[in-house]
């Protein structure tokens, strides 16, 4: 029985994408865990906390991507050979600075939106408004994350935009 009432050759395509999202995930948690062991200097328990809180939220998020890849009736990506293979997220070195480690997190974050997108459009060809659910509340997720992370990364005299809209 097809309780999803889409065709299985019309999900492939979303579990591929489904499937590079969650290696992409894998790879982001562990910089995240690496970065969160080896923070050092001024910003240390600031960000100490703030890696953790992004772990934690990526830790559920590879669940919930791995469920939804079985709820469509695959098997998940799970070893880690084959997240490195196909991630697009690189491991990261523990030996950098605070600033540097929110630099790669953020880099990683464009990565992990791209990737959604790609899942998005596929499931939208399919039909699976489950999986659009899912991902673009993730997508709103990370965008806001990484609005944060990038004004760490600012000088405190910085400026956003100024768009001035005129009646």
């Amino acid at each position: 029985m097809n309780y999803l009432n889409i065709k299985d050759e019309k999900l492939l395509p979303t579990v591929v994408e489904l499937n590079t999202l969650l290696a992409d995930y894998h790879i982001y948690y562990q910089n995240l865990r690496n970065f969160h062991w080896n923070i050092l200097g001024e910003n240390f328990f600031e960000l100490h906390e703030k890696f953790e809180e992004l772990y934690s939220d990526a830790r559920l998020k590879i669940d919930e991507i791995a469920e939804r890849i079985l709820t469509l009736r695959y098997h998940p990506m799970s070893n880690l050979k084959d997240y490195l293979k196909t991630a697009k997220i690189e491991e990261a070195s523990s030996k950098l600075t605070d600033t540097e480690m929110v630099k790669i997190i953020l880099s990683n974050h464009s990565i992990l939106l791209k990737q959604m997108t790609k899942v998005v459009n596929k499931a939208e060809e399919a039909n699976d408004e489950g999986t659009i659910d899912l991902i673009g509340a993730y997508i709103k997720e990370l965008e806001k994350s990484s609005w944060m992370l990038d004004a760490f990364t600012k000088k405190t005299e910085a400026q956003l935009n100024e768009a001035v809209l005129e009646s």
